[in-house]
């Protein structure tokens, strides 16, 4: 985010995990991260991590301390809910913990993210209904189903 024409990461950079995650998916990823390529420097994002079953958070620290040794320069981020510290992921990897104070403002932020999802020929898309043509919109409720 130094400039705003850095790219925002690409589909294989990042792992949004839930309950239903397999194994075999985390493997995939970590391996994408772990072993070495010219893919660049890449920046690799497990999301939700305390959300993995006990089980495949298991196969995952095996396979990432099994896979470490092959890069020594990987770049990894896992985001974990801080309610959710004490799961086994975020306990296995708790000695890499980096406690992060975002560098940009909130604004900075925004204006980042409004320059990569805006529409630049706004036609006949769903952008239109959203503000400043925008290709991704939030839509929220203080009141639980009412046909968000």
């Amino acid at each position: 985010m130094n400039s705003p024409e850095q790219p925002l990461p690409t589909f294989d950079e990042v792992l949004l995990c839930t309950p239903q995650t397999s194994a075999e998916q985390v493997g995939l990823f970590l391996r994408r991260c772990l072993i070495p390529c010219r893919g660049g420097e890449k920046i690799y994002t497990m999301l939700y991590a305390d959300e993995l079953s006990y089980d495949v958070s298991c196969r995952a620290e095996e396979l990432f301390q099994h896979l470490q040794r092959y890069n020594s320069s990987y770049r990894l981020i896992i985001l974990c809910n801080c309610e959710r510290d004490n799961s086994y992921l975020p306990s296995a990897f708790s000695h890499y913990k980096v406690h992060m104070i975002p560098q940009r403002s909130r604004a900075e932020i925004q204006q980042y993210l409004q320059h990569h999802f805006r529409v630049t020929q706004p036609s006949n898309s769903a952008a239109s209904v959203f503000k400043e043509h925008m290709c991704v919109g939030i839509v929220s409720s203080k009141r639980a189903g009412m046909g968000k």
